[in-house]
């Protein structure tokens, strides 16, 4: 896997990173489109779960672009905001969940599954496209990390389009985009965790050369 030296983490100064991160920031912003319609027509809150998350990543993995070979700290505090982020989507997505259970609506289980596997063969894409800088610093190993995420997201959203399906209860559905919420709060945790560990180290490292 890529490195910028020996002893140093990869931080993206590769013309072809970036190449692959414009190709994936474009079908995240297009998916994004398609499945919160989707999901807005078939009243699935995973659906739209997911396609939040796409928008998100699109976003996030701008800034990913924008910080490339600035100062280590910069991308640290970058990857800090990517963290936020997705904080709060996992909380609107919890809250939508609770709130949904009061509200009596079964989502279309065609329209999920279909808008599912096409999400999933966009984000089977992204990570296959990112192996190579799997590994790197909190900023490069964030954009890993959420394209990873969603698709195991898009394997969930069709597996609630199959228990709806077979039980016509919108349970299936307000489960799944429970579990989304909860993964996108682990991946904020985990990405926070490692840059507060760079801010840490550079903080260090500019204390012993004083």
């Amino acid at each position: 896997m890529p490195h910028d030296g020996h002893d140093h983490v990869f931080t993206g100064d590769d013309p072809a990173f970036r190449r692959v991160l414009w190709i994936i920031i474009g079908l995240n912003a297009a998916m994004f489109v398609v499945e919160f319609t989707a999901g807005a027509i078939s009243g699935s809150l995973a659906l739209q779960a997911d396609s939040l998350d796409f928008a998100m990543d699109a976003a996030t993995y701008g800034l990913s672009l924008a910080v490339i070979g600035l100062a280590p700290a910069t991308r640290a505090r970058a990857a800090l905001l990517k963290a936020a982020s997705l904080g709060l989507i996992a909380a609107w997505v919890l809250g939508a969940a609770l709130w949904r259970v009061f509200v009596v609506e079964v989502p279309e289980p065609i329209t999920m599954g279909a808008i599912a596997i096409a999400a999933f063969l966009a984000n089977v894409a992204s990570v296959l496209l990112l192996w190579r800088w799997r590994e790197g610093d909190a900023n490069i190993r964030s954009v890993w990390l959420c394209s990873r995420n969603d698709a195991l997201g898009n394997l969930l959203v069709l597996a609630a389009a199959a228990g709806v399906f077979g039980t016509g209860s919108r349970w299936p559905d307000l489960a799944v985009a429970a579990f989304m919420s909860a993964l996108f709060l682990q991946t904020a945790i985990l990405t926070a965790r490692r840059a507060m560990e760079e801010l840490r180290g550079r903080d260090s490292h500019a204390g012993h050369a004083h």
